[in-house]
């Protein structure tokens, strides 16, 4: 698994940096361009979920105690698992579906239409199972009833947000912002003083200074996020890819790696300062942390459901917006079963190999792309 991975985002970073090398001036569009505000928000939304906001101050202990992790601090791990360059990812896969993919369709071809809708699907529902799985430790005391109820309603609200592509941008929106409320939230209800966020901050440096480190696993854990991020990229390159505004190739780079990025590190400087302050997370404050952890599951499978029944044609156009909205949470709640019940795991959607495939048809069938895709 370890060397599958360390090939796969060795080839992944390459193709991306020939491809800003190689056609920096490119002017890169989507079909439905937004602002770059609203882009933001919608990439930054789609492409992450609860995990962001409750994963990391369970997980500072286990990166101050394992012996892997040792050449850096806690939170420079945390934000290169999270952050900067695994971003890199959505780059490649945005690019391609903007100026690729309209010339050479492969997305078209039958089985790389099934194999991409099928990872599309599965990793939707393991989002929901993620969610699922970790509901005891975000609210105490939850019952099996009340926790497997919580998951059905959020998947009924995803499918209903999917229905108008309006709502996914709205939601995004106002997640983003609420998210950034939450941070400033925290910030003065666990009582962190200024100079204590910015020696919280200050941690980041740790990352850069080892970025080269987090290409390729650093342990299984991390083998674990980076099988995540794979299997994510290309659907998340795909839907974000529509709303691209025209910005040139070497700007779109800078904005997937950076724009995410700040609010992540804003938000786990917050949580380290906990951490390191021993500042208990309990009621209100946790009651919030669960609250919009909830509104970025349903952004996430919101827009994963807009785009694989967009792809397959399973549209509330098609089948009005009852059987729509009743037929996706069927086939969602089913799934988010199935990875509790049976041996499913993520790793199986990140090794499906489909990157493989496009890279040797983009190979075989370059000639289609003429100098136009240099040029813009």
């Amino acid at each position: 698994m370890s060397i599958v991975l360390t090939f796969s985002f060795g080839v992944i970073y390459a193709t991306a940096a020939f491809i800003v090398i190689r056609f920096p001036l490119k002017r890169v569009i989507g079909s439905s361009p937004a602002a770059l505000p609203v882009f933001a928000a919608i990439l930054f939304t789609s492409g992450l979920d609860v995990g962001l906001i409750m994963f990391p101050l369970t997980e500072f202990p286990t990166y101050e105690a394992h012996a892997a992790y040792a050449f850096t601090n806690p939170l420079a791990i945390e934000f290169g698992f999270w952050a900067f360059l695994v971003w890199g990812l959505y780059f490649l896969t945005t690019f391609y579906f903007c100026v690729v993919e309209p010339r050479l369709r492969l997305f078209e071809i039958p089985a790389i239409k099934f194999i991409n809708n099928g990872v599309i699907i599965a990793t939707c529902a393991f989002t929901g199972f993620l969610f699922l799985s970790y509901l005891p430790d975000y609210i105490a005391g939850i019952t099996p009833t009340a926790k497997y109820a919580l998951v059905a309603v959020v998947v009924l609200l995803a499918a209903i947000s999917s229905t108008d592509i309006r709502f996914v941008k709205w939601l995004s929106l106002a997640s983003t912002t609420l998210f950034i409320l939450l941070g400033f939230y925290l910030w003065w209800a666990a009582g962190i003083s200024p100079p204590a966020f910015i020696e919280s901050a200050s941690n980041l440096g740790g990352y850069f200074t080892n970025i080269h480190k987090f290409v390729a696993p650093i342990s299984d854990y991390h083998a674990f996020y980076l099988s995540w991020w794979l299997a994510w990229s290309i659907m998340i390159g795909q839907f974000v890819s529509r709303f691209v505004g025209g910005i040139s190739t070497w700007a779109l780079l800078a904005a997937l790696l950076i724009l995410p990025s700040i609010p992540i590190a804003f938000w786990f400087s917050i949580l380290y300062a906990i951490h390191t302050g021993g500042v208990e997370i309990a009621g209100t404050m946790r009651t919030a942390m669960v609250a919009v952890g909830i509104i970025f599951v349903i952004n996430s499978l919101d827009s994963l459901v807009r785009l694989y029944s967009d792809n397959l044609n399973l549209t509330r156009e098609r089948f009005g917006a009852p059987v729509y909205i009743a037929g996706h949470w069927a086939l969602l709640f089913a799934l988010i079963l199935s990875y509790q019940f049976t041996p499913m795991k993520i790793e199986w959607v990140a090794l499906v190999g489909i990157y493989f495939a496009i890279f040797g048809l983009t190979l075989r069938r370059r000639e289609a792309l003429t100098p136009e895709t240099a040029n813009g």
